[in-house]
């Protein structure tokens, strides 16, 4: 029985050009995302070695490489990918929570965000459609 840890990466900002219009497509938008993986974390603290758990630096560059380097449509899509990704590269994920929020969208009211939140279990995310 293995113990559920959780390693947190809160308040990681990007500026990009996803949006359902293609003006946001053009313009862009500043993005906050934070993330909660659920590892194992008794390993890393028994021997306090990083090669026991998953380094939050890397993963953290690795949503902004996503985030800044592909455009899609829905903050559904963009976070899904990141779910995926984070999954095949970081094989001691077992579970995640990832919020992606829009800072400041473009609607005909005033809102600080707008953003979606996923939860994402090892297997459920890997096996589920392919990527387009």
């Amino acid at each position: 029985m293995s113990n559920t840890d959780t390693i947190l990466i809160n308040g990681l900002e990007f500026y990009a050009y996803h949006g359902a219009s293609d003006q946001e497509q053009q313009v862009g938008h500043r993005y906050l995302v934070d993330v909660s993986l659920e590892i194992d974390a008794f390993p890393a603290g028994i021997s306090d070695k990083l090669s026991e758990t998953v380094n939050y630096s890397k993963v953290a560059k690795r949503i902004v490489q996503i985030g800044v380097g592909e455009q899609f449509r829905l903050l559904e899509a963009l976070a899904h990918k990141i779910s995926t990704e984070l999954f095949l590269e970081f094989p001691l994920i077992e579970g995640m929570r990832l919020r992606v929020q829009k800072m400041c969208p473009p609607m005909n009211v005033i809102a600080h965000s707008v953003g979606v939140e996923i939860f994402r279990r090892r297997g459920a995310a890997i096996t589920s459609k392919s990527e387009g």
